[in-house]
């Protein structure tokens, strides 16, 4: 009788997640920098949706050829106007897009070789499985005013359009309220150091315990 497979287990993780603007690439960027491994769904977002890329035939056959550019990608100005305007587009492609992120950042994960595991999860706890998947949750803060702020000037987008943006992921209290740790970002990078060396350590010796990790604030 063959054994059923079964994946090898994860190693100690953390979700990051925070809206949009919040600063999560430049929490994770100091994470790294300590050695641990970063697993970004968004960059894999992106590598799916690519030109040709895996997900993309998918999305043609789903939404149609005019979702797709020139070069075999993602039309993503066509793809964010329909989402906002159909409400169920957002749905369709999360059944396609879902999937495939979380089977490629668990692969990733598995793979990887740092003093633990961080996955990088915009939409962390709107997904409404990747808590589960985790050892702890870092939430990144900031007031929703500095948020609208770094995303107008980053992306070159109106106000209206931020706001909309942020309207579809979980209010910051919630947000706030769910995470098992949080960093304040609104002060810059010397502020956030003694924050992300402070938690680095507090994961390192969760990392290195063999009985089972809190999940509450500390």
């Amino acid at each position: 009788m063959t054994a059923p497979h079964t994946s090898p287990p994860l190693p100690f993780s953390i979700g990051l997640t925070g809206g949009i603007g919040s600063g999560k690439s430049t929490v994770a960027d100091l994470f790294a920098a300590r050695g641990v491994s970063i697993v970004d769904t968004d960059l894999i977002a992106h590598s799916l949706t690519a030109p040709h890329g895996p997900a993309m035939e998918a999305i043609v056959a789903e939404f149609g050829p005019g979702f797709a550019d020139a070069s075999g990608a993602l039309d993503r100005a066509a793809m964010r106007a329909l989402v906002f305007s159909q409400p169920d587009a957002k749905t369709r492609l999360e059944a396609i897009l879902h999937p495939r992120i979380r089977d490629t950042a668990l692969a990733q994960a598995q793979a990887a070789t740092g003093c633990y595991v961080m996955f990088a999860v915009p939409l962390l706890f709107e997904s409404g499985t990747w808590r589960s998947r985790v050892n702890r949750v870092l939430a990144i803060d900031c007031p929703e005013e500095v948020q609208v702020a770094r995303v107008m000037a980053r992306n070159k987008l109106p106000e209206a359009q931020v706001r909309a943006i942020m309207a579809t992921q979980v209010p910051r209290a919630v947000r706030v309220a769910l995470a098992d740790d949080i960093v304040l970002n609104d002060a810059g990078k010397d502020a956030l150091e003694p924050q992300i060396e402070r938690l680095h350590n507090l994961y390192l010796a969760f990392s290195k315990r063999s009985t089972t990790i809190p999940s509450q604030r500390l």
